[in-house]
C-alpha cells in the first residue's frame, strides 16, 4: 500500500507554511507586500527548494522589484528557517513567480464574455 504523502511532500508543505509566515511577519522590505506562497517544490536530497510566489500587483516593474527583493532576502529567510525547522540541512531557496493565478483570472474573464455573447445571440 503506497504512502499517502511522501516525506518530500510533507517537507514542502511545512516549508510553504513557514515561508508564508516569514514573509508576512519577519521580512521588512517594502517591495515585498501582498505576497502569497503558492507552492514549494523540494529537491530529492532536500538541498534546494523552488518557492513559487504570486502577488496582487501584476505590473511588470512590480514583479521585477518583488523578485529582486525575494532574492536579496533569501539568505535571511533560509537562516530563519534553520532556526524554526528541525532539518539536517536547510534547503537553498529559489523564488519563481507563479502567474497561474493571473492566467486563471484571464481565462475566467474570457469564459464569462463567451457566455454573455452566447446568451445575446440566443
Amino acid at each position: 500500500m503506497p504512502k499517502e504523502f511522501s516525506r518530500k511532500q510533507r517537507v514542502a508543505d511545512m516549508l510553504q507554511v513557514e515561508l508564508s509566515m516569514l514573509l508576512h511577519r519577519e521580512v521588512e522590505d517594502p517591495r515585498i507586500t501582498n505576497v502569497t506562497v503558492t507552492a514549494v517544490d523540494v529537491a530529492r536530497n532536500f538541498a534546494h527548494a523552488k518557492v513559487f510566489v504570486t502577488a496582487l500587483n501584476d505590473e511588470a516593474q512590480a514583479k521585477k522589484d518583488l523578485m529582486a527583493a525575494l532574492k536579496a532576502a533569501s539568505g535571511f529567510m533560509r537562516s530563519q528557517l534553520a532556526k524554526r525547522v528541525q532539518m539536517r540541512t536547510t534547503p537553498e531557496l529559489r523564488f519563481i513567480y507563479d502567474d497561474s493565478v493571473q492566467r486563471g483570472y484571464t481565462i475566467s474573464e474570457l469564459i464569462e464574455k463567451a457566455v454573455v455573447l452566447e446568451n445575446n445571440e440566443a
